[in-house]
C-alpha cells in the first residue's frame, strides 16, 4: 500500500510541476510563434512579390512561386536612383542634425543653470504633447512665404524638408540626450575645467565620447522617421527630380488601374537595405542608449 503511495506521489508531482511550467512560462513560446510569424510575413510576402514579374499582388498570393528579376532591372528605367539619393541626403542630413541640435541643446540644459531652464524644459515637453499633424498647414504656409524671401527654404526645397524634420524632432531628442547627459558625473567637467578646459573642448572631447550610444540612437531615429516620411515629404517636394522614395514610389501605386505593385516591391527590398544595414551596425548601442537616461532626470 505504502508503495504504491509513493509511486502515486512523484507523478503527481511532476504533473502539478508542468501545469506550473505552463502556467508560468510554457504559455509564452507559442504567444512568441504567433507574434514572430504575424512580424514576418508581411516582409516574406513583399520579397516574395518583387520576384514575380507579373506585376500584381492576387499573381504573388503564392510565395515564391517564380523567381525573376525583371522588377530589379526595371527600376534603372526609373527615377527610382534619383529618388533613392534624395532620400539618403534628407535622411542623412537631418540625423546628424539632430544629433547635433539634441546634444548642443541636452548638454545646455544638464551643465549650466540659466534662468528660464525649467520653463523651457517644460516647453519642450507640452509641445510635444501636441501631434505634429496640426502643424502640416502652418509649415505650408511657412515655406511659401519663406520662397518668396530665401527660395532656398521655400516649397520644393530639400534644404526646407531637413529644416522641417530637424524643428520637428528636437523636442523629443533633447528630452531622451538630456536624461543620458545626467547621468555623465559633473566631476569630469570640474577636473577638466581645472586643467584649463573649455566648454568646447569637454563638450566634443569629453563628454560626446561618454554619450556615443544615446547619438547612436538619436541619429538611428531621425534617419528611419525621415526616411520613411510620406506626409511632409509630399507637402513640400512638387517637383519629380526633389522626390523621395515614398512620394515617387507612391505614383506607382496611386492609380489602381495602372498599379504596378512588382516595381513598388522591388523599390521597398532596395530601399530597406541602407536602413537595415544602419541598424545592424547600431545595434550594441541601441539598449544603452534608450535605458540608461530612464535612471536619472
Amino acid at each position: 500500500m505504502s508503495t504504491s503511495r509513493n509511486n502515486v506521489l512523484p507523478a503527481e508531482r511532476a504533473k502539478a510541476k508542468r501545469g506550473r511550467w505552463l502556467a508560468e512560462v510554457g504559455w509564452k513560446y507559442p504567444l512568441a510563434v504567433l507574434l514572430v510569424l504575424y512580424a514576418v510575413f508581411p516582409l516574406v510576402y513583399i520579397v516574395s512579390a518583387s520576384f514575380n514579374p507579373r506585376g500584381s499582388l492576387s499573381a504573388s498570393n503564392s510565395l515564391f512561386t517564380t523567381f525573376s528579376l525583371d522588377n530589379f532591372k526595371a527600376l534603372a528605367d526609373t527615377a527610382f536612383w534619383q529618388w533613392f539619393l534624395n532620400t539618403l541626403y534628407v535622411s542623412g542630413a537631418a540625423a546628424i542634425g539632430a544629433v547635433l541640435m539634441g546634444a548642443a541643446a541636452a548638454y545646455a540644459f544638464s551643465r549650466f543653470r540659466f534662468k528660464g531652464r525649467r520653463t523651457s524644459l517644460t516647453a519642450l515637453l507640452i509641445v510635444q504633447m501636441f501631434p505634429q499633424t496640426i502643424a502640416f498647414v502652418a509649415v505650408f504656409l511657412l515655406l511659401l512665404a519663406l520662397g518668396g524671401v530665401v527660395p532656398a527654404l521655400g516649397i520644393n526645397s530639400r534644404l526646407a524638408l531637413i529644416c522641417v524634420y530637424l524643428g520637428g524632432a528636437l523636442g523629443a531628442n533633447t528630452f531622451l540626450m538630456y536624461g543620458f547627459f545626467n547621468t555623465i558625473p559633473m566631476e569630469i567637467d570640474e577636473s577638466a575645467k581645472m586643467d584649463g578646459a573649455t566648454h568646447a573642448q569637454i563638450f566634443w572631447k569629453l563628454i560626446m565620447p561618454l554619450v556615443a550610444p544615446v547619438l547612436a540612437v538619436v541619429g538611428l531615429l531621425a534617419f528611419i522617421s525621415s526616411f520613411g516620411d510620406f506626409i511632409l515629404a509630399k507637402i513640400v517636394l512638387t517637383s519629380e527630380e526633389n522626390w523621395t522614395l515614398s512620394v515617387g514610389m507612391y505614383q506607382w501605386v496611386s492609380n489602381q488601374l495602372t498599379s504596378r505593385w512588382g516595381l513598388f516591391a522591388a523599390g521597398v527590398v532596395v530601399a530597406a537595405i541602407p536602413v537595415l544595414l544602419l541598424f545592424l551596425s547600431l545595434q550594441r548601442y541601441i539598449v544603452g542608449g534608450l535605458t540608461a537616461g530612464s535612471v536619472k532626470g
